[in-house]
């Protein structure tokens, strides 16, 4: 391992970037203390950290050049690694066979890894084109890349990592001269095709029950059984608002997830945990700091030695602003729950891992803005 580090002044290193992550990243832990104090998630969260924090460091002082030009090797892994999970490798929970078990290495989700090589080949392809208009191709070759690990992650079925993936895509067409014409084609057929799919779905069994009725928590939730699927979202919305200004102020004996009545506090509910502990005041000061990491990599993409270095950047970014989107979004009631983790808090070691990686290449991108 000592090989493939370079030495490099430190000078040069993100310490503002690493820092908000790992900041993030504490403060999250902080929250899933709140959220289940006599669980041990919180104590499999700081285990988490350090070994992500000793991932993150490797990546940030290996030249990402050399990564890139092996793209589809790891790629290629990363594909085996999503198909061996519907194997009998594969560890099914609560209905989703979405985790992989392997000797040494233990039970991890390969959806969350699987992003990292997908954002390194398409900017290792779309990186090498001349700054051109895209032609319909070079599109159609943008979306075998994601359809590989998409669709493998769809035969979990896990729908709500599928839908984190495509914002890498997107984020790399739009920074690679992607015409409009193919925008508003894409944007009239998902206007027709997502209702059409939804009502064929509905009408075929392929949509679940409670999938559609997730959904019809959002859309007319006055008409869902609030004791059923409208369960998650109305709790979620009560200990949002039980926070108020500064939060219950260690009042846990009335706290929504210590009391069990908020689903999942730890994971797909950690922002409304944050809303009851820390209030209005909490919410604002995490989401700034989002806002300052996220600003740090759009910062770090200006600042890109080549076009390769700055689509993993952006890509990163986007795949990072959709998941917090989506997670808060769900957690606010205003989209159904579909299970994206908020990144960085959520309780999770393969999500933590896989988000400190690309937050290294990140780091390792910036690095070496100056290195020809």
């Amino acid at each position: 391992m000592v090989a493939i580090l370079e030495r490099r002044s430190l000078r040069d290193f993100d310490w503002l970037t690493s820092v908000l992550a790992i900041a993030i990243a504490c403060f999250g832990i902080w929250q899933i203390h709140n959220a289940v104090p006599t669980a041990s998630y919180w104590t499999k969260q700081i285990i988490g950290l350090g070994i992500a924090t000793f991932a993150f460091l490797v990546v940030a002082f290996t030249d990402y050049r050399r990564i890139i030009e092996a793209a589809p090797i790891f790629y290629g892994f990363g594909l085996l690694l999503l198909f061996l999970v519907l194997t009998p490798l594969g560890v099914e929970v609560n209905g989703q066979k979405a985790w992989l078990w392997l000797p040494v290495v233990g039970q991890f989700q390969p959806s969350e890894f699987a992003k990292i090589p997908t954002v390194l080949m398409l900017a290792k392809y779309f990186g090498d084109r001349k700054p051109v208009p895209l032609k319909f191709k070079e599109l159609l070759i943008g979306g075998a890349i994601l359809a590989g690990p998409v669709g493998l992650i769809m035969l979990e079925p896990d729908a709500g990592q599928a839908i984190t993936y495509f914002p890498l895509l997107a984020a790399v067409l739009f920074l690679s001269a992607i015409k409009v014409r193919y925008i508003v084609a894409t944007l009239l057929a998902a206007a027709i095709l997502i209702p059409t799919s939804y009502y064929v779905g509905v009408q075929s069994g392929v949509i679940k029950q409670y999938q559609r009725q997730r959904i019809e928590a959002i859309i007319n939730p006055e008409a869902v059984d609030p004791r059923g699927f409208g369960y998650h979202t109305i709790q979620s919305m009560i200990t949002v608002g039980k926070g108020g200004l500064a939060g219950i102020q260690g009042d846990t004996e009335t706290s929504q997830s210590v009391l069990k009545f908020l689903p999942e506090p730890q994971t797909d509910f950690i922002f409304a945990v944050t809303a009851e502990h820390t209030g209005f005041i909490g919410c604002v000061s995490l989401l700034l700091a989002y806002a300052l990491l996220l600003s740090r990599l759009i910062a770090g993409a200006r600042e890109a030695n080549d076009r390769a270095g700055m689509l993993v950047i952006m890509s990163i970014a986007a795949g990072l602003a959709f998941q917090i989107f989506m997670n808060i979004g769900m957690t606010l009631g205003i989209l159904p729950v579909i299970g994206v983790p908020l990144p960085l808090m959520s309780a999770g070691l393969s999500a933590m891992l896989a988000t400190f990686i690309a937050i290294g290449f990140v780091v390792s991108i910036k690095m070496r803005r100056f290195v020809n």
